[in-house]
């Protein structure tokens, strides 16, 4: 049952509750008012009405803050429960009087309703108040436990957020470290690698200038050795073309003197008497042609005939003219 639940059933209850107290209020002023006239003094009689509407104001009293004290949770003690039945017992008595005087159970029944259903009202109202009243504690008790839970979870929410918040910051601040000290660990080691590549290029550039001269060294010294070589080569080609010309030089020298004691010799032989073998024939014609002598002399000294000797003269003239000169391009132009 939630709080509107609870709500109209205690409208309900009051609503019944002041429309028997009414009921019974205006039932029991009938009633009494005649008894009362009939036991008060003539001059007195418009009196009548005034106990039963006193007896009733206190009915009212006691439904009244019976209601009140128990919407609130309280106990007013023994004097309001003394006052209930007080009162109830009273407004009974009322009633019941005339019927009772006269003798009459029918009519003691009949007006001792609507007096015993006020008590009853009474006695159950208060107690319906109560329950509704201990069941709209236990609804605000327990919305209260909700609202407290949920402040509470709230509270844990936001303290966990706080705390996630707080933890992030705390990773992001560390990994901002670790960024930072990450850059500037690249940036050392950058550094010492520049400063490295620099011995590296230092050193390499040292090394180079080094080989450079080294190799410039051993180009001059090479160069040297290839001069000296290449003197030595000529020399020793200038000595070997030296030997070589005084080689052919005396060669030749010999060659030519054997070559004249040959010539000599064929030519010494004279007339020849008899044909001469062709072959001996044709040194003898190269002999004389080489001394100058006429065809008809070689022709004489190989046993020839002169038109022989003649064309083997022109066979030697042919091969020790010179070659003719090959023309200028363009000179038949």
């Amino acid at each position: 049952m939630n709080r509107v639940q609870i709500r109209s059933s205690e409208r309900a209850l009051s609503v019944g509750t002041w429309l028997i107290v009414g009921g019974a209020m205006l039932y029991s002023v009938l009633t009494v008012t005649p008894l009362m006239a009939a036991h008060t003094p003539a001059a007195w009689r418009w009196t009548a009405p005034i106990l039963p509407l006193v007896v009733d104001a206190a009915v009212v009293i006691v439904v009244r803050l019976d209601s009140v004290l128990a919407r609130l949770g309280g106990h007013g003690g023994a004097w309001p429960v003394a006052l209930r039945w007080m009162t109830g017992t009273m407004t009974l008595a009322l009633n019941v009087g005339v019927s009772a005087l006269a003798g009459d159970l029918v009519g003691v029944a009949v007006h001792a309703v609507a007096p015993l259903l006020l008590i009853v009202t009474a006695e159950a109202g208060l107690a319906y108040r109560r329950a509704l009243t201990a069941a709209v504690l236990a609804v605000e008790a327990r919305k209260r436990a909700e609202q407290d839970a949920r402040e509470r979870v709230a509270a844990e929410r936001e303290e966990n957020r706080l705390r996630a918040a707080r933890e992030q910051r705390e990773h992001e601040a560390a990994i901002a470290r670790e960024q930072r000290e990450h850059q500037e660990r690249l940036a050392r080691e950058e550094a010492e690698r520049q400063d490295r590549i620099r011995r590296e290029e230092a050193e390499r550039a040292e090394a180079a200038e080094r080989a450079e001269r080294e190799a410039a060294e051993r180009r001059e010294q090479i160069r040297e050795q290839q001069q000296a070589e290449r003197e030595r080569l000529e020399r020793q080609a200038a000595q070997q073309r030296e030997l070589e010309a005084q080689g052919r030089a005396e060669r030749e020298r010999r060659d030519q003197e054997r070559i004249e004691r040959e010539r000599a010799e064929l030519l010494a032989a004279g007339p020849a008497t008899e044909k001469l073998p062709e072959d001996r024939a044709r040194q003898v014609v190269q002999a004389a042609f080489a001394a100058g002598l006429a065809v008809r002399e070689a022709a004489e000294r190989t046993g020839w005939s002169v038109g022989w000797a003649s064309a083997r003269y022109q066979e030697l003239r042919e091969l020790t003219a010179p070659s003719p000169r090959p023309a200028l391009e363009g000179a038949a132009q």
